[in-house]
């Protein structure tokens, strides 16, 4: 601000060899005149490299290989999610028939032993741990098994408690409801996410899969 407010700095001592006074008039290179904001504003551009590079990072698309790693790895907390589930299925019988274009493939994963076991240490160690692969597919990776990771705490709390009757029951039941339409939620927000090139950002999940990266 010091260069835009400098004071202009006059003479009014009249010249030695001048008899009669004069009116001063200052040289014109002994002052500049500040430019406005906006001019200053104007003249900062941006070089025509870097903008080039904004670009090109802003219309990056991702490769169809990562849409489609990324999206099949959101399969594994939504099988082993679909337990909570067994409430709203009894309640609501309709509710099985959105679940049959996938139960063949569901079929086949429950048909592999320790088939969940498996596919979490082979999505952790061979994927999330593989700096192979791009940041999109290690991101959702991680974040698949982080939500998996997550599934298992309410199976413990239910050995822990074992409600049969009463209060404890319905909260277990509204629990498992909760669960599951989280889960569900979550599948469908990533799963299309993926498919579209976009980075999801799933509550509670993305920031503990961020650190881990």
């Amino acid at each position: 601000m010091a260069t835009c407010h400098h004071l202009l700095r006059f003479s009014f001592s009249p010249s030695p060899r001048t008899l009669t006074p004069k009116p001063f008039l200052p040289p014109i290179h002994q002052f500049t005149v500040p430019l406005p904001l906006h001019q200053l504003k104007s003249t900062a551009r941006i070089s025509p490299s870097r903008s080039l590079t904004l670009c090109k990072s802003s219309n990056q698309t991702v490769p169809a290989t990562d849409r489609l790693i990324s999206a099949v790895s959101y399969f594994l907390p939504f099988f082993n999610g679909l337990q909570y589930g067994r409430y709203l299925f009894v309640q609501y019988p309709q509710l099985g028939l959105l679940f049959d274009p996938i139960f063949p493939l569901l079929s086949l994963y429950r048909s592999v032993p320790y088939a969940s076991f498996v596919a979490f240490f082979a999505l952790y160690l061979g994927v999330v741990r593989n700096p192979s692969f791009s940041r999109f597919v290690r991101f959702n990776s991680m974040q698949a098994v982080v939500l998996d990771v997550l599934l298992a705490l309410p199976l413990l709390l239910q050995r822990v408690f074992n409600p049969e009757r009463g209060l404890g029951l319905r909260l277990m039941v509204l629990g498992y409801n909760s669960i599951f339409v989280f889960i569900g939620v979550c599948f469908l927000y990533g799963l299309v996410s993926c498919v579209l090139g976009r980075t999801p950002y799933l509550p509670l999940v993305a920031s503990a899969a961020d650190r881990q990266l």
